[in-house]
């Protein structure tokens, strides 16, 4: 089985899709995919289903829902298979669970990708950090479940993935920028910082790619441009750390070159308190 959540939903199995085409039984397979192996309580299911509002008929339309997911189940394995759909997605006391290996399914693939860029980059090592960061980030397609209509439980995870999302992209570049990139990184920060216009670390990160690349009043525009918006739309002024960047952007500190500072931090943290 190969699962798919970064992005549009899919499942296939055999090569056959066994994705329901009604929203609610997508809305099961999405939890269930999320915990490969685990037991997702029938109160978890329901209120992904219902909300804190289920009808009195929700435990008989969720197994109405698990039926029909077995059946696009077994008929994408075929009638030669060994394991049964039952067998596959599973019912345990108290609920259900989809019981295949977490690799099939892409968020895990990208959680351990993840796992393994952060300690390359705690350790220093940039090559093997950015590779395993742009691999994490190279299995996504879209929005998680962009193709989902999502309920209560189903939203918390989808927020938690797309908050790694960027976390990860900006190790990713601080990875990047330790190996001098910066030249590189100035179109895709410049993009990262529209879309996130309040995002202090992208800020910070396309200052110190501009800066490197010989782009010291750039640099300095897009602090000032920062500036203006969150004295507009907030009323503060950035934080102490991206003023004092600023500070060390105006007086050359050799901090910002890009051998300088330990190697098991950002530019950014460079400058915390």
């Amino acid at each position: 089985m190969k699962i798919q959540i970064l992005g549009p939903l899919s499942a296939e199995v055999n090569g056959g899709s066994i994705v329901p085409t009604a929203g609610k039984p997508r809305q099961v397979l999405a939890l269930l995919a999320l915990y490969p192996g685990r037991v997702m309580p029938v109160p978890t299911l329901m209120e992904e289903l219902w909300g804190t509002t289920p009808p009195a008929s929700a435990l008989t339309t969720l197994q109405t829902y698990i039926l029909q997911l077995r059946r696009k189940i077994g008929t994408a394995m075929g009638p030669g298979s060994p394991a049964g759909a039952k067998d596959v997605l599973a019912t345990r006391h108290g609920g259900y669970l989809l019981q295949i290996d977490g690799d099939c399914v892409d968020v895990h693939q990208y959680e351990k990708l993840v796992r393994e860029g952060r300690t390359a980059f705690g350790a220093g090592d940039n090559e093997v950090s950015a590779a395993r960061f742009r691999a994490a980030l190279d299995l996504w397609s879209g929005a998680p479940l962009v193709d989902v209509r999502v309920g209560p439980v189903l939203d918390i995870e989808v927020v938690r993935l797309q908050e790694s999302r960027l976390v990860t992209t900006e190790r990713r570049i601080d990875a990047d920028l330790r190996l001098g990139r910066h030249t590189e990184l100035i179109a895709e920060l410049a993009d990262l910082t529209a879309r996130h216009p309040q995002h202090e670390g992208l800020h910070s990160q396309a200052m110190v790619a501009l800066y490197r690349s010989g782009r010291q009043a750039s640099a300095l525009e897009v602090y000032r441009r920062l500036r203006m918006r969150l004295i507009d739309d907030l009323g503060v002024e950035p934080s102490p750390q991206l003023q004092r960047m600023h500070q060390a952007m105006l007086s050359v500190d050799p901090q910002l070159d890009v051998l300088a500072g330990p190697r098991n931090t950002s530019t950014f943290d460079l400058f915390a308190a």
